[in-house]
């Protein structure tokens, strides 16, 4: 492999780094992760309303978090298409 292939994938790479740097920082994603978990609060806490189970209770962030980090990957992507053309 030659210098200027090895510049040109070193570029690639930097741009890769900084498009998550851009991603992990972004108003976009603390906002969705927000908004996801409070929806997962609010469905889990009517579902469970008359029960006062610690366990039961402790899962809410731990299930507002997976679901949001699972779902996230898809608006990741509208907001690398809208932001970084």
């Amino acid at each position: 492999m030659n210098i200027e292939e090895e510049l040109i994938k070193i570029k690639e790479r930097n741009q890769r780094v900084e498009l998550d740097k851009a991603w992990e920082t972004s108003w976009t994603r603390k906002i969705c992760i927000i908004i996801l978990t409070y929806i997962v609060v609010i469905i889990y806490s009517y579902l469970i309303k008359n029960h006062d189970e610690i366990f039961l209770s402790s899962l809410v962030p731990a299930i507002g978090f997976t679901l949001s980090t699972l779902s996230l990957k898809y608006v990741r992507k509208i907001w690398e298409k809208a932001t970084h053309k």
